[in-house]
Formats: structure tokens, C-alpha cells, sequence
């Protein structure tokens, strides 16, 4: 056999060598962008917000790099492939608990007990002063003062709780067109049933749920295009993308009360091919399938605001802004002037006129009624199971990504041969085109109460102030990489871990701590002693960014290396001396 030797590997010019021709130097990549992609491979952030931190006793000053802490891959890949594992260590915590996660809260103090008595006494002086005709500021004041005690002495909310204006609210009575459900009594629990087999053995299993929108026309298969776009609803789906938020709260209402017992849930946003949303549920326990199709059709969400059939202002008519005349209170709505129309000269009705309207007409109908589609599916999952690790990753597939994002076809799910090249391309052309429609429909349509194209309909938005224009709203759901859809893209139940995200990244701090062997002081974050400060972009003290880039890379390497130390020790292999460069070599 013979041996081919390998070619020598050719030396790459000199970057700093200002002889080389132009068509050489421009192939040369920029140190800065190389730098950036090693700071991707390490997962350090690359927009990383410089603070410093002051030690009060002795006056020392200290500059750290924080996470820009983004969810949008686009932006900054390692703190969003960061957020997408945390989301995922969060699902997996809480699906399949055995025991509750609830935490009882802690008995009242001595304290803590007086602090309530002494707000009681100021309470009932200022009800008597108030009583009396005298002035209730000083009152108002010392009172503001104690509740600002109490939470500091440990207590959260507040003693009066609840609302402190009326709520607004319409008949409770459900829709004729909408099937009635059955209803279990209540059981103070947030785990589902269990299962026992003949020979004993325990299964608590939970469910993977996926709710659509209805249909708004036919859809080319595999493509998420209209058919026949001239025919396509697109209203009804802009409707349903602004209102879908409020449509899953009702679903797990319905749920909790069919169900029996504190439902949890886990579930993530994410757009259709078609640019709908629709949802993925885990759900803690399970429930017959044919419940939960069930709760899904009788689940309806009502939008009763005022109606928007008819244009009452656009193009060069728009309502002209007017101020009020001056008083020593601020007027009930907020408002410090109001909207009129220009040819009459006649107010606009304010946002709350315009819904005690709605509610004096006994024949109004809602805006709008948001349903889930027919298309329901409903999956059973058992703890530990290639499957249960399987929908985890489909749960948050998509977090790094805005819903706007995917308007081209996924080349990893799409690879076949009548979608290559140019047809591909064409697909493409007509997904934009389609998603470009369904923006121009949301452009108009109100997306809140405090939307200013109310004004295109002749409503007052809610706390209307100077400068509105209809279609040039900044609201979240207007927004192309959006799609209507302003709520949050992860949903999760309150007792679902009994662990915040900020309570998921102190475990991962922990362990790696633990691993590292370096114990948890708790000083270094003391409120009391350090002072944080952001480091203002003008400030010339200022470190410039590749040289945090740098100091990031360096510091995940320390960190690597430590690691792969620990684990060659406890594999009984020999420690690896890694210098920083061959770490570097190592991490790429």
C-alpha cells in the first residue's frame, strides 16, 4: 500500500500587508467578524450590556458584562439558544411531577401584625377626616408610606387589594350556538390521575394538546398559501391573530372546570405555515380525548368593543386634536384634550362613551367572536419516554424565532424535488406576497383599546392624546414579524414548577458553582453594600466592544477547561493541559 502524502497546507497572506491586491485583501475575513463567530461558537453573548459595580465600603469599581438576554436568534444567537434550553429544563421540570409544587407561605410575624394594626388605625383616621369634610393629603400620604412598610417587611400585595375602578363587564350568559359542558367538583390538587397496572406498578401520565384557528380559505397543501387569495378571509384572520391571547385563557378556564382539579400547563405560540397561530399545550395529567376536543369547540372568546364596519375618516379627513380647557384635577379619563371632526366641529365620543353606548344597546352584537378549528389533536405522554424528550424539543422549536420569520419554506422539512430551485422560489414569492396582505388588513384594524386607528372608525382611543393618525399605530401586533399576534410566546401555569425563570438560572448558576468547587457568596450581590451602574454608550471610559468579546471568550474558556478537568478526574482519565489556544482550537 502507498502512502499519499498530504499536501502542505498553504500559508494565508499576510492581513497587514498593504502590497496585496485589492481582489486578495477583500477575500481576507475581518478580524472582528471572526471574533464575533468565536464568540457564537462559545455561546458568549454578542451584544453584551457593560455595567459596573461599586463597592460602597470601599470604594472600589468593578466593570462586568451582562447578556443582552434576547429570545430573538436573529439578534443574538447564544442568549437566545440560552432562553430556548432554560424553556426547555422548565417544561421538563414540571410535566410529570409527582408530588405538589406548591409552597405554603410563612406564618405572620409579631411585626408584621402590628405593621396591618397600625395601618388599620390610619385607615379608619383618614375615613373620619374624609367624613368630616378636611383634608384627606396628608392622610393619603402617611398611608402610601405604610403600605411601602409592609411590603418591606416581608408582605406582598397590598391590604386593600383588588381594583380600585369598577370593572366594565357584560352578561355572563353563554352562546346559543355554543354546546354546553359538564362540570366535576373541585379537588384541591394540581396532579392528575394515576394508573396501576396488575402488577402494581404506577403510571401518571400527561397530555400534549395542539389547538388551531378555523379555516379562511382553501390552502395550497404543503405551501401555507391561499388557494384563491381574491377569496380568502383575511379580516377574520387578522380578528383571530389580535384576539387569540384571550382565546387560550378561556380554553384553560373551560378546562379547569371540566377537569376537576387545578389544571398546569406549559404551552408556546407559534405561527401555521398559513401564518395563523396556534398553540402546543403540555398538560399536567390527562383527560379523555373526546373532553378536550370538546372544551376546545365550546371555548369562544367575545370581543365587545365598538364596531369598525364603517370608514368615518381616512386620507386627508382625519379628526383634528382639540385642547380642554384647564382645571385644578385631571379629568376622569385621563385625557388632557379630545378628538373632533374637522367638517362638523363635533366631539369624538371617548372610549368609555362609546362603550356605555355598547352597553345600553340590548341588540348590540360583539366586534368579533374568536373559536378554535376543527382540527384538534391530542396526544398522551408518559414521564421519561423518548417521546415525552421528543415533544419537548417541538414545545420550543420555535422560541428563537419571531413569528414573522419563517415566511420562507423550512429547507429541513420541505426537501421535496417539485419545491427545488425555482419553484421553491415562487413558493416563496407567493408566501410574502400572502403574509404582506394579511399586514396591510392588520394595519387598520384596532389591536387595544388605546389603538389609534379608533379614530379611522370615529372612537376616541382609550387616553387619546396629540399626534394619533389611523394606520400608524406602533402596537405590537402591527408589526410585520409579528402577524396580529402581540401576546407572549410561552405560556405557563403559575403552580407549574413553583420556579420562575429567574429561579431555573440560579439552579444552573448553582451547579456549575458546585461543579466548578467554588462556594455561592451571597455578598457579592449584596443591595446594601454594591451599586450597579449601566455604562452610558458616550461614556469615554467606555471598554469597546471586541475587547469584551474577547474577555467573554477567554473567561468561557477558564470555565470549559475546568469542567473538562472535573470530568477527567472523575472518569479516572489523566487532566488535559489546555492552553487558551488550544482551547480555542478545542471550542471551534
Amino acid at each position: 500500500m502507498t502512502d499519499h502524502a498530504h499536501p502542505p497546507t498553504p500559508t494565508p497572506p499576510n492581513g497587514a500587508d498593504r502590497t496585496l491586491p485589492r481582489t486578495v485583501r477583500d477575500t481576507l475575513p475581518l478580524a472582528l467578524d471572526v471574533a464575533v463567530e468565536v464568540a457564537k461558537l462559545n455561546g458568549v453573548c454578542i451584544r453584551p450590556i457593560e455595567v459596573r459595580r461599586l463597592d460602597t465600603h470601599t470604594g472600589h469599581s468593578q466593570p462586568f458584562d451582562l447578556p443582552c438576554g434576547t429570545t430573538n436568534e436573529a439578534t443574538c444567537p447564544p442568549c437566545a439558544q440560552r432562553n430556548k434550553q432554560l424553556r426547555k429544563a422548565q417544561c421538563r421540570e414540571g410535566w410529570h411531577l409527582e408530588a405538589e409544587p406548591v409552597a405554603e407561605p410563612h406564618p405572620a410575624t409579631d411585626d408584621q401584625k402590628w405593621l396591618i394594626e397600625f395601618r388599620a388605625d390610619v385607615q379608619a383616621k383618614r375615613d373620619h377626616a374624609e367624613r368630616d369634610g378636611d383634608d384627606t393629603a396628608d392622610w393619603d400620604e402617611a398611608i402610601a408610606g405604610i403600605d411601602a412598610e409592609i411590603n418591606a417587611a416581608g408582605m406582598r400585595g397590598t391590604v386593600t387589594g383588588g381594583r380600585t375602578t369598577p370593572r366594565r363587564s357584560r352578561s355572563t350568559r353563554r352562546r346559543q350556538d355554543a354546546p354546553d359542558l359538564p362540570r366535576r367538583s373541585r379537588q384541591n390538587t394540581t396532579l392528575g390521575r394515576t394508573f396501576v397496572t396488575p402488577d402494581g406498578k404506577v403510571f401518571r401520565p400527561s397530555l400534549f394538546v395542539t389547538l388551531t384557528l378555523p379555516s379562511y380559505g382553501k390552502i395550497r397543501p404543503g405551501q401555507g398559501v391561499p388557494v384563491y387569495p381574491s377569496g380568502y378571509d383575511y379580516a377574520a384572520a387578522a380578528r383571530d391573530a389580535l384576539h387569540f391571547s384571550k382565546l387560550v385563557d378561556r380554553f384553560v378556564q373551560n378546562l379547569r372546570r371540566v377537569a376537576g382539579y387545578d389544571v398546569q400547563y406549559f404551552a408556546t405560540v407559534e405561527p401555521q405555515k398559513r401564518f395563523a397561530p396556534h398553540l402546543h399545550m403540555a398538560i399536567r395529567g390527562t383527560l379523555p380525548r373526546a373532553e378536550i376536543k370538546a372544551i376546545a369547540a365550546a371555548t369562544y372568546h367575545q370581543v365587545w368593543w365598538p364596531q369598525v364596519d364603517e370608514v368615518k375618516f381616512e386620507g386627508e379627513h382625519l379628526p383634528v386634536w382639540t385642547e380642554r380647557a384647564k382645571q385644578a384635577e385631571p379629568y376622569v379619563d385621563g385625557q388632557v384634550g379630545d378628538y373632533l371632526d374637522p367638517a362638523t366641529g363635533e366631539l369624538l365620543p371617548t372610549w368609555d362613551e362609546a362603550l356605555d353606548r355598547l352597553d345600553a344597546d340590548d341588540e348590540a352584537e360583539p366586534l368579533h367572536v374568536v373559536r378554535f378549528g376543527a382540527q384538534v389533536d391530542v396526544q398522551g405522554v408518559l414521564a421519561g419516554s423518548p417521546d415525552a424528550h421528543r415533544r419537548i424539543g417541538y414545545l420550543t422549536k420555535y422560541l428563537t424565532k419571531s413569528l414573522g420569520e419563517t415566511l420562507d419554506l423550512d429547507p429541513d422539512e420541505d426537501n421535496r424535488e417539485e419545491e427545488a430551485g425555482p419553484a421553491r422560489a415562487a413558493i416563496n414569492r407567493a408566501r410574502r406576497d400572502h403574509a404582506a396582505r394579511l399586514v396591510e388588513v392588520l394595519r387598520y384594524e384596532p389591536c387595544s383599546p388605546a389603538c389609534a386607528n379608533w379614530l379611522r372608525y370615529g372612537v376616541q382611543p382609550k387616553g387619546a392624546k396629540p399626534g394619533l393618525v389611523p394606520g400608524r399605530c406602533k402596537g405590537k401586533a402591527h408589526k410585520a414579524e409579528h402577524l396580529g399576534y402581540a401576546g407572549r410566546r410561552v405560556l405557563v401555569s403559575r403552580k407549574w414548577s413553583n420556579k420562575t425563570l429567574r429561579d431555573h438560572k440560579q439552579d444552573r448558576r448553582a451547579w456549575v458553582l458546585d461543579a466548578l468547587g467554588l462556594p455561592g457568596d451571597d455578598t457579592v450581590t449584596d443591595p446594601h453594600r454594591y451599586l450597579w451602574r449601566p455604562v452610558s454608550p458616550k461614556d469615554s471610559t467606555r471598554t469597546p466592544l471586541p475587547v469584551r468579546l474577547l474577555r467573554g471568550v477567554a473567561n468561557r474558556h477558564r470555565t470549559r477547561a475546568r469542567l473538562d478537568e472535573l470530568r477527567a478526574r472523575a472518569d479516572g482519565r489523566p487532566t488535559p493541559a489546555l492552553s487558551a489556544t488550544t482551547a480555542l482550537r478545542e471550542a471551534a
